[in-house]
C-alpha cells in the first residue's frame, strides 16, 4: 500500500506527542506512519516516501544511551524536520554544538522569525509557542542558519534549505502553538510537495480487503464493549466476514448505569450480531476488594477480565483470531507505540495475556487510528450517531473514576451521580462538542446539613474537558447554570452525597481520567 499513495514517516524518539504529530500530518490528507528511532534506514525510505520528521523525546543527548539518528535519513533525498529532540539531534549529527540550558523551558514562550522563508513562509515575525526543552542548538551546522530566537534560546528553529532539512526546538503540533498548522502545512506541501489527497474512505476500503486476504475462512473473536472502538470493530468485520464473527461481551459491574441492557438491546438486537453476554460483576468486586493504588486496580480488573474472556472464549475453539479496538492513543500511553523508549503514563485495558491454551492471532484493525477518525470511519460503515457519539470511557470501567477501593455500593453511587451530569450535558446545544464528561467519586466525606439534620458523605467531582485526540484537553466552561443544575441534582437525588467540586485542570499537566 505504501507504493500507492504518498507517506511522510515519523521517526519516533519517544515523545508523548508523536501520534499526535501523525495525526496533523493526517489532518492535511497526508498520509503518516510510525517507525522507531532505532529501525533500519531501510523502515523509514520504503513506498513513496514524501519527507521525514524526528519527533522529539524525553531524553538527553548528553544521556548514556540516548537514542541517535542514523545519518542516512539525511540523505535520502527529502525534507527532514527535526522537533525539539529531533532538532538536537540533527544539530549535533550534522556538525553543529548542543549544550544544557542554563534555563528549563517548558510552556507558552515568545518567539522571533528572522526570516520568513520555509516553514515561516506567510506567518507573522512574532508568535506564541509551546516549548519543552532543557538542551539547545547552540552552534548551527555548517550549512544552516538560524531562522528564529526567544529570550532564552538563540536558535528556536535553523535551516538548510538547499538540502531541505528544517528543525524547530518548539511543537508545531500542539493546540498551544501559534500558526503550528501553518507551519506542518508549509513543510508538507511547499516543502515536501506532498499532494494532500489521502482519505479515510480509502482507508477503509483496503483494510476491509486486508482483513478479507488474512482471516480468509478462518473465525475471529471480539471483545465488544460497546464503545466506539469496538463497535467500529465490529462493523469492519462484519463486513468483511459476516457470520463467522463472535462478539463477547463481560459484564463486569463497572459500566455505566443500564448501559449492559443498552449494549444487549442494540448489537444483540439491532445489529443481530452474534452476541455472548457474561455477567461477572461479582467476580470483578472480589479482585478490587482492598485494592486502592490505581494501576493496582487496572491490572485487577484487566487480570479478572482476562480469566472471565478466557472462559468464554474456550467456548469457541475453531476461531483462530482475536479482535480488539486498540487505538492510537492507547498505545501511546501504555508504552512507546514505536521502540519503547516514551514514558509509561498508565496500563490500557485491552484483552492481553491469555492464556497458553487460547492461541489466537490477533486483530487490532484500528491501531493507528486516533479516536476522531475511528468516528469518521464509524459513519462511513453506516453506524448510527447514538454509538458514533459515544465518548471514550476507560476499560476498567468505574474502578478507576471511584478513588480509592472499589465496593458495589460505591459503583451504586458513582452510577447514580454520573446518570445526572450526562443528563443535563445532553440538554447543552453543544454538547457533542464536548469530548467527556463524567462523575468521579473522591475518598473523602465532608460535612453537611440536610433537613436541619448533620450529614457526613461521599464528595462527588465532575470532569468535562474538550479535545480533538485526546493527546491533549482543555476543560470545558460549561455554564453556571448547568453546574448549579448538575450539584442540586446530585446533592438531592443520590443518597450518601453532599458535595460537588468541578476539576478545572487541563491534560497536560493532568490526564482526562483522574486514575
Amino acid at each position: 500500500m505504501d507504493g500507492e499513495k504518498e507517506c511522510v514517516v515519523i521517526v519516533d524518539y519517544g515523545s508523548q506527542y508523536t501520534q499526535l504529530i501523525a495525526r496533523r500530518v493526517r489532518e492535511k490528507h497526508v498520509f503518516s506512519r510510525i517507525v522507531p528511532c532505532g529501525a533500519p534506514i531501510s523502515a523509514v525510505s520504503c513506498g513513496n516516501l514524501r519527507g521525514v520528521i524526528l519527533s522529539g523525546g524525553p531524553n538527553s543527548v548528553f544521556a548514556e544511551g540516548a537514542p541517535g539518528v542514523d545519518q542516512a535519513v539525511f540523505k535520502l533525498g527529502v525534507p527532514v524536520l527535526g522537533i525539539c529532540y529531533g532538532m538536537q539531534l540533527m544539530g549535533q549529527a550534522l556538525g553543529g554544538s548542543v549544550e544544557p540550558g542554563t534555563a528549563r523551558e517548558y510552556g507558552s514562550t515568545q518567539v522571533d522569525v528572522s526570516d520568513s522563508d520555509g516553514l515561516f513562509d506567510g506567518l507573522p515575525k512574532s508568535m506564541t509557542v509551546w516549548m519543552s526543552h532543557g538542551d539547545r542548538v547552540s552552534e548551527i551546522p555548517p550549512g544552516f542558519k538560524a531562522v528564529a530566537s526567544s529570550s532564552n534560546c538563540r536558535v528556536v528553529a535553523m535551516c538548510d534549505a538547499e538540502r531541505r532539512l528544517y528543525a524547530i526546538q518548539f511543537h508545531p503540533e500542539v493546540a498551544h502553538t501559534q500558526y503550528g498548522g501553518e507551519m506542518l502545512s508549509n513543510f508538507l506541501f511547499k516543502i515536501c510537495r506532498c499532494k494532500g489527497d489521502w482519505q479515510l474512505s480509502s482507508w477503509i476500503d483496503q483494510t476491509v480487503r486486508a482483513l478479507k486476504d488474512r482471516i480468509g475462512n478462518d473465525e475471529v473473536l471480539l471483545g465488544l464493549s460497546g464503545g466506539v472502538d469496538s463497535s467500529v470493530v465490529a462493523a469492519l468485520l462484519g463486513r468483511a466476514i459476516g457470520p463467522r464473527l463472535h462478539c463477547i461481551f463481560v459484564d463486569n459491574g463497572l459500566l455505566r448505569w443500564r448501559e449492559a441492557d443498552e449494549i444487549r438491546a442494540m448489537f444483540g438486537g439491532r445489529f443481530n450480531l452474534d452476541l455472548h453476554v457474561v455477567s461477572a460483576a461479582g467476580r470483578f468486586y472480589k479482585a478490587l476488594a482492598g485494592v486502592t493504588e490505581p494501576e493496582a486496580k487496572r491490572k485487577a480488573v484487566g487480570r479478572e477480565f482476562i480469566e472471565v474472556f478466557a472462559e468464554e472464549a474456550r467456548k469457541f475453539g475453531s476461531c483462530r483470531f482475536l479482535a480488539q479496538g486498540t487505538i492510537y492513543p492507547d498505545v501511546v500511553e501504555s508504552s512507546s507505540a514505536a521502540g519503547a523508549v516514551s514514558h509509561t503514563i498508565k496500563s490500557h485495558h485491552n484483552v492481553g495475556g491469555l492464556p497458553a491454551d487460547l492461541k489466537f492471532e490477533l486483530v487490532e484493525p484500528l491501531r493507528d487510528l486516533f479516536k476522531d477518525e475511528v468516528r469518521i470511519v464509524g459513519r462511513a460503515l453506516g453506524l448510527d450517531a447514538e454509538f458514533i457519539e459515544r465518548q471514550p470511557f476507560p476499560g476498567p470501567g468505574l474502578s478507576v473514576r471511584i478513588l480509592g477501593e472499589v465496593t458495589a455500593e460505591k459503583v451504586r453511587l458513582l452510577q447514580q451521580a454520573d446518570v445526572r451530569v450526562q443528563e443535563e450535558i445532553r440538554k447543552l446545544p453543544g454538547c457533542r462538542s464536548i469530548w467527556q464528561s463524567f462523575a468521579v467519586l473522591l475518598p473523602v466525606r465532608t460535612v453537611g446539613v440536610m433537613g436541619d439534620c448533620r450529614t457526613y458523605e461521599h464528595v462527588c467531582a465532575i470532569r468535562c474537558v474538550d479535545s480533538q485526540d485526546a493527546m491533549t484537553a482543555d476543560w470545558t466552561r460549561l455554564p453556571y447554570e448547568t453546574l448549579a443544575e448538575i450539584s442540586r441534582r446530585i446533592t438531592n437525588e443520590v443518597r450518601g452525597i453532599n458535595r460537588v467540586v468541578y476539576d478545572i485542570t487541563s491534560k497536560p499537566p493532568s490526564t482526562i481520567e483522574w486514575e
